[in-house]
């Protein structure tokens, strides 16, 4: 059934009414992101500006659930620390907030852990979306911006390359640990014991119908 033209056109001029009391792209502040944004899941904030992530496959969740299910294992037996699904607000810098897919603190008692944000974390997972921004985000700037944050190690997922790629930080750059494909085990150089076949991460991908 179509869309009401009269209801559609009054929804546009609500939109468009909400926008105008909105900050400008650019000048946008933490308190303000934090504030239109609480409740709302895709959403990141840099240096002013809104970012919008694309909506997440089956593919991509299916990824997500299966590594999340298994670090929250190696985390419970490791007997301390925390793991928590994209949707956890992570500062990356003093005017960035980011939502990594996956984000590890070691520490349950890390002073970085907070409520409404995470002021920092030990390791960052991220499962690269078909979207070429997000390639690039994943592959150069949120790079960049995890090292730079401190993140001890950082994962990028890659199911359309078949690739796992384990990072390292090494003063204030990262360095490859591990670069892994179909066949191999994907080993954490910082969650020690925590590994995780890549065969096994993308078996459930692999059955998502086109």
């Amino acid at each position: 059934m179509s869309a009401n033209p009269t209801q559609l056109t009054a929804e546009v001029e609500y939109a468009l009414g909400v926008a105008r009391f909105m900050p400008d792209q650019g000048s946008w502040t933490l308190d303000a992101y934090l504030e239109a944004t609480d409740g709302i899941r895709g959403v990141e904030f840099v240096d002013g500006r809104l970012e919008f992530l694309p909506m997440a496959s089956e593919i991509h969740q299916a990824i997500i659930e299966l590594f999340f299910d298994l670090i929250r294992e190696a985390i419970r037996r490791r007997g301390e620390g925390k793991a928590r699904l994209a949707g956890l607000r992570v500062s990356t810098g003093e005017k960035r907030i980011r939502e990594p897919d996956i984000v590890v603190l070691l520490d349950s008692k890390d002073p970085r852990r907070r409520n409404r944000y995470w002021r920092g974390a030990d390791l960052a997972v991220e499962v690269v979306s078909d979207d070429a921004k997000d390639r690039v985000r994943d592959y150069e700037t949120k790079f960049q911006e995890y090292a730079a944050a401190g993140f001890a190690e950082y994962w990028i997922i890659d199911y359309q390359e078949d690739l796992v790629l384990v990072n390292r930080l090494v003063g204030d750059r990262y360095e490859e640990a591990g670069r892994y494909t179909r066949g191999d085990v994907a080993k954490s150089v910082l969650l020690e014991g925590f590994e995780v076949g890549v065969d096994q991460l993308f078996a459930e991908a692999d059955n998502v119908p086109e």
